[in-house]
């Protein structure tokens, strides 16, 4: 059985370095911050061949934004490029790191189908089943 299409969310304006230890070929949409953008450029240089769908993205998150908001915000752009409109099959989970698995970030995910949670120590892990068109 194929390894689950996994997105990977970093909400910690201070990962930086972290981000080298997440396993290459595997997407990371990551917050900008100074900390994050120079780890970020770096490796963009290190990995030429890597694209959105194997490699690391950027967001702005809202200064006055926390973790949890800056995921929800994300969503749908990631959904966008990584659900079943963009990518085949399509991701069928989200590992969030820097923020708690709350409420309001469960209610966000059910509405792309996810629907099975489990917390660690670094935040949350979303899995759904493969989606239709």
């Amino acid at each position: 059985m194929a390894e689950p299409y996994k997105v990977r969310v970093v909400v910690d304006r201070e990962f930086g370095e972290r981000l080298t230890e997440l396993p290459r070929g595997e997407p990371v949409w990551i917050v900008h911050s100074l900390t994050n953008k120079l780890v970020v450029q770096r490796l963009w240089n290190e990995r030429p061949d890597e694209s959105h769908l194997t490699g690391i993205t950027v967001f702005k998150g809202m200064e006055a934004s926390n973790p949890e908001e800056m995921l929800i915000a994300e969503l749908d752009a990631i959904d966008l490029h990584h659900g079943p409109h963009s990518a085949d099959p399509p991701y069928t989970l989200i590992e969030v790191l820097g923020t708690a698995l709350t409420d309001n970030a469960k209610n966000a995910l059910a509405q792309y189908g996810f629907d099975n949670f489990q917390e660690n120590s670094r935040g949350f892990i979303a899995t759904r089943r493969e989606p239709t068109q």
